[in-house]
């Protein structure tokens, strides 16, 4: 069984890879409310490393949702741990020597249970894997 942790080399740190998923018109999104999952597969690595990564993560919930940094932070925690519970479902899936690039964004100003956040997630995952 794979490590089930969430190390640095699976999150998403470069700016040029950032800005090439939110404005490369190569990008895809699907939505399921109150996340929204923009994703692009791309060949190679982004960043030499050491265990070579097929997917890469990146977390965002606007400030204009949530003022406070608690409760930014509070979805941010719920989005890692969904995510890490359930990559297995992303890792299989991606055709080797490619890099999936993955960006969930939060769309609403309310909390909501972990469990919920799970489900929105592993929906979103799901349906990631079977275009790929």
């Amino acid at each position: 069984m794979k490590e089930q942790g969430f190390s640095k080399q699976e999150r998403i740190v470069s700016q040029k890879l950032i800005d090439e998923l939110f404005t490369s018109g190569q990008s895809h999104s699907l939505t399921a409310f109150p996340l929204r999952a923009v994703y692009l597969v791309r060949d190679g690595q982004c960043q030499p490393s050491a265990a070579p990564q097929t997917v890469q993560l990146l977390l965002t919930v606007p400030k204009r949702r949530f003022k406070h940094a608690v409760d930014r932070n509070r979805v941010k925690r719920q989005l890692r741990e969904a995510y890490r519970k359930n990559k297995q479902l992303l890792t299989g899936s991606v055709p080797d020597g490619q890099l999936l690039a993955l960006a969930f964004v939060w769309q609403t100003d309310r909390h909501l249970p972990s469990a919920e956040v799970e489900k929105r997630v592993t929906n979103l995952m799901k349906r990631i894997a079977a275009t790929l």
